[in-house]
């Protein structure tokens, strides 16, 4: 019946609640109504009583004349309340019923313990109720003394009435069947309920526990689908956000093992090839298979470049692995930004010379002076202006623009692909421009490492076949 173990504790938590529920308002209520029914009959026995005591002072004051009356009076009150009605005079004696009946009347000394203080009381002119007196009855009695005061407003006896309590008895047992019956129904419809709310309530979580599994199992495009204004949708609609993350995080972990892939198998070609270089040329020289002076200088040339290539290339793993490390310390102090331009700019004619490029500086302010590692920025501006110049076509220009806040290094070359530009900062990875073949890809992922440890943001603008623009944002 419960297949969900909340779903089980929930209907019995709300269960005993209700019992527990039940049984206070249900003690309460007996409580209360038992009260308020012995109030309603001491309210009741007290306005008798007070009529028959406003009734007999007559009696009282002439009893050599009119006790017979008296006698007769009284069995007639007796016979119409239902009650037992008693008198006690001002000289304590006692008269009942029985005093005209065929009964041994009750004597003052018969009274229980009790009623001497209740008679006191009564004879202060107070009105007081006992419950002593029903031992003495043979049944459970309440009751009621009134004092009886003469038209000299002097209290001359007092009026005991005793009324049965086994009709108060009867009603409240009676409201205690009927509450019990009404509690056991209401109970019943309570867990019925109760089922029904909790199945509605674990619902969603048991389609959220089903949906979660699956993340776990790696499928990322599962939808939870719970409409609920509630902290469960709350829950399901961060589950809907983790699942487009984790499927994002799961596609840049693809692409970004790619890239690695790339960039292995491009890193062990590019030392592949000038290691073989080197070996051929050096097993030729060794071998003396070329012997020409002039040949044999051009093979020393040919190993020297494949030299200096590995060892760029060894520079530029080093450099990014020292940068990506938070414990290597950059070296700061004032430096002047137009110097490290100025240099940056002349290193970089040679290149452009070669192409027939045009290096502009533009000053749009005298200089701008930071705290900085001279020759990290001066590295990562070269690598920026070394793009421009490589990817610029013959006899086009390259112009470095020196702002307020920031640099800009703008070409008019080939252009980046939209599809390219979101990874250029990337490790590993490289455009599929022509002219980039020869490149590790390391290039810009070293500016990106050194502009963050100098607080400096980089933009790129780009247009296919227009240019680009690599904006250097000071902080």
């Amino acid at each position: 019946m419960f297949k969900s173990s909340i779903r089980k504790k929930l209907s019995i938590y709300f269960t005993l609640l209700l019992v527990t529920f039940s049984l206070i308002i249900g003690s309460v209520f007996m409580l209360l109504f038992r009260n308020y029914s012995l109030d309603l009959n001491k309210n009741d026995i007290k306005n008798k009583a007070v009529s028959i005591a406003e009734t007999i002072p007559k009696y009282l004051e002439g009893q050599n004349k009119g006790m017979q009356g008296f006698g007769m009076y009284l069995r007639v009150i007796n016979e119409i309340e239902n009650s037992d009605i008693w008198i006690v005079d001002e000289n304590l004696n006692l008269i009942t019923s029985r005093n005209y009946q065929n009964q041994r009347p009750y004597e003052y000394r018969d009274l229980p313990d009790g009623a001497d203080k209740l008679v006191s009381d009564v004879l202060l002119n107070k009105v007081v109720f006992s419950e002593d007196f029903s031992k003495l009855l043979d049944e459970t009695s309440l009751t009621v003394g009134v004092p009886i005061v003469n038209k000299s407003n002097q209290v001359i006896g007092a009026v005991l009435l005793h009324s049965p309590v086994v009709g108060v008895n009867l009603a409240i047992k009676e409201g205690i069947i009927i509450l019990i019956a009404s509690t056991t129904v209401a109970l019943l419809l309570a867990s019925a309920l109760a089922l029904i709310l909790s199945r509605y309530f674990t619902k969603p979580l048991v389609k959220i526990n089903e949906k979660s599994l699956q993340l776990i199992d790696g499928d990322y495009q599962v939808n939870f689908k719970v409409n609920q204004k509630d902290e469960i949708g709350q829950l399901a609609s961060t589950l809907d956000i983790l699942a487009k993350r984790l499927l994002i995080a799961k596609n840049e972990e693809e692409k970004l093992e790619k890239m690695r892939q790339d960039f292995i198998a491009n890193i062990s070609h590019e030392l592949k090839t000038p290691v073989t270089v080197m070996r051929g040329s050096l097993e030729a020289l060794v071998d003396e298979v070329v012997s020409d002076k002039e040949l044999v200088k051009d093979y020393h040339k040919q190993m020297l470049n494949e030299a200096k290539f590995l060892e760029r290339l060894i520079n530029d793993l080093l450099d990014l692995s020292k940068l990506q490390s938070l414990e290597f310390k950059i070296v700061k102090r004032e430096v002047s930004i137009s110097d490290v331009i100025d240099e940056v700019v002349k290193s970089a004619k040679k290149l452009a010379k070669d192409k027939d490029i045009e290096i502009e500086v533009i000053r749009e302010v005298s200089d701008i002076r930071m705290l900085a590692d001279y020759q990290r920025l001066r590295q990562m501006f070269m690598v920026v202006l070394d793009n421009a110049v490589k990817f610029s076509k013959f006899g086009s220009k390259v112009t470095v623009t020196m702002s307020k806040d920031q640099i800009i290094i703008k070409d008019y070359g080939e252009g980046i692909e939209a599809e390219d530009l979101p990874y250029i900062f990337e490790r590993f990875y490289q455009s599929r421009f022509e002219g980039n073949k020869v490149g590790t890809g390391l290039g810009l992922a070293i500016s990106k490492k050194i502009a963050d440890r100098h607080n400096i943001e980089i933009e790129v603008e780009s247009s296919k076949n227009i240019g680009s623009s690599f904006i250097f944002k000071f902080k």
